[in-house]
């Protein structure tokens, strides 16, 4: 098959934060929004494909700014007059762009041109993500877990009062800034809600010492999980908490490829992945990630950025076909509100149905489009 890239457009798309999440913080008196980068490839016959990334400046070194500007002057213009289908010379083409340091270079910018192409040619090739995956014996459906974050030990019944009455029934706990007051945050979750399914992630804020005394502690609650305990770049500390055996031990930032995760795993340094599309760079990475947990037995755990629409369809279409069995950490649904499809994706308490449609299943809506864009280059506050 062949499609010649034509057009490759941007558009910087705010969905609203309707509720307090450490990641999207009020500054200057402005209501916070979740600043994404909307994606357009056009082929020269007119199909069209549509991506999103996903930037968060303080969960990594990507603003929604570079993202932008990186498809704009970087990365769209050397996709001009490629075959869309050509899946490994595109990956060269995007590497060669923005190299590679030490692994993938600007990941998330380039996620919202991996989803565009795979959007553009599922419409082409008429066929759902599942189906070109050749995986039919994956999920209809992704049940969700609640994010709990709270900023004091008595917010913690109120969140949990909230997850049920949002027909929510499991948690994933922010941690890594206080390990006492994780502790009786994780304690009171497990009191109010023994039979859920919980796990932790620290976003590496723990330092060593943290983390081998805090294990044990999280381990007698039932935690599920210990994602990301410590900084990304401390790998011995990750080969001693892992022998320490405690909890399952779940990397996240430091996989963004396939590569990243072969060398942690031969280190012995963690069980399983919680698995980011957007950090990866889209789904093609993202796949090459799931086969390799897949060959060795690795737990599969699966979390996102927030992500919206476009990017949010594309994590249920992989998480669905890689048959994920635990709740998924993306939390949109809690804290934004707003889309720009025609259809709002199918959200049924913790219940997500995967799309079933062409390429991402879902479909743009320009008029929604335009109503959430904002400035691509707004005035500083």
């Amino acid at each position: 098959m062949k499609s010649t890239i034509a057009k490759v457009d941007t558009y910087r798309v705010a969905y609203p934060v309707t509720g307090y999440f450490k990641f999207f913080k009020t500054t200057s008196g402005k209501l916070p929004t979740r600043d994404t980068v909307v994606v357009r490839i056009t082929d020269e016959t007119g199909y069209e494909g549509w991506g999103q990334s996903v930037p968060s400046h303080t969960w990594s070194y990507e603003t929604v700014e570079s993202a932008q500007s990186t498809i704009d002057r970087y990365l769209g213009p050397a996709l001009i007059g490629q075959n869309a289908f050509d899946e490994d010379g595109i990956r060269q083409i995007l590497d060669r762009t923005i190299a590679p340091l030490y692994t993938t270079g600007q990941p998330i910018a380039k996620a919202g041109i991996d989803l565009a192409l795979f959007d553009l040619t599922g419409r082409i090739l008429e066929q759902p993500a599942a189906e070109r995956w050749d995986r039919p014996e994956g999920r209809d459906q992704i049940t969700l877990s609640w994010t709990v974050n709270p900023q004091a030990l008595d917010e913690v019944g109120e969140l949990v009062a909230q997850a049920r009455e949002a027909g929510f029934r499991n948690f994933n706990v922010k941690v890594g800034a206080d390990a006492k007051f994780d502790v009786q945050v994780c304690t009171e979750i497990r009191r109010l809600a023994p039979d859920a399914f919980v796990w932790i992630d620290a976003n590496g804020g723990y330092d060593l010492d943290t983390a081998l005394a805090v294990a044990p502690r999280f381990a007698d609650l039932g935690i599920a999980a210990f994602e990301q305990p410590m900084p990304a770049n401390r790998l011995t500390w990750y080969r001693k908490l892992h022998k320490q055996r405690a909890l399952p031990i779940l990397m996240d930032e430091p996989i963004v490829s396939a590569v990243d995760l072969e060398e942690f795993h031969r280190l012995g340094l963690l069980d399983g992945v919680a698995m980011k599309l957007s950090r990866c760079g889209g789904l093609t990475e993202s796949r090459k990630v799931l086969k390799y947990m897949e060959d060795n037995g690795l737990l599969f755990f699966a979390s996102g950025l927030t992500d919206p629409d476009l990017s949010f369809a594309a994590c249920l279409a992989l998480f669905g076909a890689y048959n994920l069995e635990r709740p998924a950490a993306l939390n949109a649904p809690q804290f934004l509100s707003g889309s720009i499809l025609s259809e709002p994706l199918a959200i049924e308490g913790d219940q997500a149905t995967v799309p079933k449609g062409p390429g991402l299943g879902v479909r743009v809506a320009e008029d929604k489009l335009e109503e959430l864009q904002s400035p691509s280059h707004p005035e500083s506050p």
